[in-house]
Formats: C-alpha cells, structure tokens, sequence
C-alpha cells in the first residue's frame, strides 16, 4: 500500500498555520488587557450598561482562551514527531508544574501587580493550562480515540453541573468560579475552573491527529467542523434550553437582542461559549491551512513565542499605566495597590479611563513594542538547543 507524502512547502505551510492562529489570538487578547488598564471601569457585557462598540470589544477577545487552550492540545500531538510518549508525557507533566508556579509566585504579583504582598490574588489562565497539561501528561497513554471522547464529554456534560452550588474550595477549582480563600486583608479568587478547560485541551489533542493527513482531507475535516460548531452554536442558542447558565432575551432594540444571544458565560466557559468561539477558530485554521498572507506574516512570530509574549505585553501595559498614571495625576501609588477584588491588579483615581479609539491605539502601541522583543526571542529559540527555552 502506497503512503501519501505531501510537499514539505505544504507541510511547513500546514504547522505554520497553527502558530498564525495562534498569534492572531495573542494580538486579539492584548486588546481585551489593554482594555482592563486603559478602558473607564463597568462590564463591557452588562447590557444595561455597555455600549454595542464596547460588547464587540470585549467580545471579539472570547476567542483568545478557547483557542489557546486547543492549540495547546494540537501543539502536544504535533510534538509526537519529536518526542516519544514518555518524553511527552515528562514534558506536559513539568510544564504544567512550571505555568503553575509562574502563575501563582511571579505573574499574580511581579508581572501583573507590580507588588507581592499578595492581598488580593486572582487564579487564572496559566494555572489552568498547567493543570491542563498535568492531565494531559497522564492522558496520552490511552488511545487518540479515548483523549478525545473524555475532552467532547467534558466539553458538552459539564454544563449538566451549573445547578450544583457549593462553597467548597475544591468544587470552585473545579466548575464554580469563587473565593477559595478568605482572611482578613486576604483574598484568593480562582476564575479559570478546570472541568471545560481540560476537556478543551484534551479534544485539541485529538484534533491535532488531522495534520498527519493529506492537505484536502484535513482542510475538509477543518471547514466541516467549523461549520458544525458554528451551527451548532446557534441551533443551541435559539432553542435556549442546555449548553449555557445564562439564557438571552428579547432587548429594548434588535441589536441587543443579538447582543443578548452572544453575551454567553466564559467563567467557566460554557457549552455555548466554547461553539461560538471554536467554530470561528477551526474556519480560520482551515483558510490559513495552505497559505499565510503577507500581512499574518509577523503574527507568526508571536505564535511560537506566545507565553513570551504574555507576560511581556501584561508587563509592558502595567509600565505605561505608571508613565499615564504619573502623567495625568503626578501619582503612582494606585499602580502597585490592589486591596480588593474591585480594584484587581491596580486601583484606579477617579476619572480614569480612555474612551475607545484610544484604548485601540494604546493596543496597537503595546503589540508594536512587543514585536521586536518576540522576534529576538523567536530567533534565540530557534539557533538555540537549549530544552529550557521550550518552557518559555
């Protein structure tokens, strides 16, 4: 029986594809924390409160943790190339570690809060991604099939769990987003439950089998399941019964209606969030699948350095609030304080806040001034045997 070997320029364009989207997320997500620096105070999906331009900035961002987590998954299985099993499973096990106490010891205080006295602490992405890939360094033993059954069953049941309600530290860490930890001057948020972000990264892993297949059928698998969970998504969402704790309704206007049916809940991320954000990300995995546009070509770099880029843009965006800070008010103290979760990872002075067009602007000058330090770092990855880099 004859093995189908494709072009190593189509190979190449296939796996560059993945670090594009990746990168592409990156640069969205940047403008949802620039937002949290820079934008006034109010929730962007409070519909009573937010205008249409502030939900679609707030909501074009969903896209970021969904797609992070899968590619995380995808970028697992790829490295099955490289790697034995036991190897992979060594690797997911210590990086997972590693996001864990990068999470909790240096991102929450150093990069985010600038302070480490740890008053107020808010549990999120990182942690969840290394207890992702903890999990995942156990699944890889089993089955492809098996991997990805156990990440749809959490992806599509953990919603069966929204009407559980329990003060229980373990089950916040599980599904329920709270406090965890409560003392006088002490507060210990965990926002990123596990369950759903789990199922994702595992079901990633199981997507990730497609790119050992010939270009046209992965590029169908791609588009048809792109279209499935985007239809999915709105079949669901209209009938309005399962897949998200908050239901929408009819609004004052139109256009809040629609707002009202895409305002579904990200912590933790529902049946319905996950279709609305993972149908979009598999579309654009498959138009990016053969080709990237010379305009995605820096988003490439960004993409094989995205943990990097995380902490590097949150550290940048803190330093500009200091200089907009000192600027506008002659003070700084309010940058390296958060006493509270209502003044989480710095307090603001009254009249703080940008309006729209230039918190994007701010955006944009935080990603240019990042680029150049991804690129370095992209470089030294490359030229570099160094396995510590991979940790980064």
């Amino acid at each position: 029986m004859s093995t189908v070997v494709e072009p190593v320029a189509v190979q190449r364009a296939r796996l560059e594809s993945v670090d594009v989207v990746r990168g592409v997320i990156m640069i969205i997500m940047a403008l949802d924390h620039t937002r949290d620096f820079f934008g006034h105070p109010g929730s962007p999906t409070n519909l009573a409160t937010a205008s249409v331009a502030l939900f679609f900035t707030r909501w074009i961002t969903n896209i970021c943790a969904p797609v992070f987590f899968l590619l995380a998954g995808v970028g697992a299985s790829l490295s099955l190339s490289k790697r034995s099993k036991s190897e992979l499973s060594r690797f997911l096990f210590t990086r997972g570690l590693w996001l864990i106490l990068l999470e909790l010891v240096l991102f929450r205080c150093f990069v985010l809060q600038f302070n480490f006295d740890y008053h107020t602490t808010i549990i999120s992405v990182l942690w969840a991604l290394g207890w992702a890939m903890i999990v995942l360094a156990a699944l890889v033993y089993l089955s492809t099939s098996a991997i990805t059954a156990f990440g749809l069953l959490l992806i599509v049941g953990h919603n069966l769990l929204d009407k559980i309600q329990s003060s229980n530290p373990l089950w916040s860490i599980l599904h329920s987003p709270n406090v965890i930890f409560s003392r006088p001057g002490y507060t210990v948020f965990l926002a990123y439950p596990l369950i759903p972000w789990i199922g994702v990264t595992a079901a990633g892993y199981g997507l990730g089998q497609i790119y050992a297949w010939p270009s046209a059928r992965r590029r169908t698998v791609l588009l048809r399941l792109g279209l499935c969970l985007t239809a999915g998504f709105i079949i669901l969402r209209a009938i309005n019964i399962y897949g998200d704790p908050s239901r929408w309704s009819t609004q004052p206007t139109t256009i809040y209606t629609v707002l009202s049916f895409l305002n579904t809940t990200k912590y933790p991320p529902s049946l319905l969030f996950l279709l609305m954000t993972l149908g979009p990300a598999l579309l654009l995995l498959w138009a990016l699948d053969e080709h990237t546009p010379t305009l995605l070509r820096p988003t490439l770099i960004i993409g094989k350095v995205p943990l990097f880029f995380y902490l590097l843009h949150f550290f940048f965006i803190h330093v500009l609030a200091l200089i907009v800070s000192y600027i506008r008010f002659s003070q700084i103290q309010g940058m390296f304080h958060s006493p509270d979760l209502a003044n989480f990872p710095v307090t603001f002075l009254p009249g703080w806040g940008f309006k729209l067009p230039l918190v994007y602007l701010t955006w944009a000058c935080v990603v240019i001034a990042v680029y150049p330090f991804c690129s370095w770092y992209a470089a030294l990855k490359q030229r570099s045997n160094n396995p510590w880099l991979s940790y980064l």
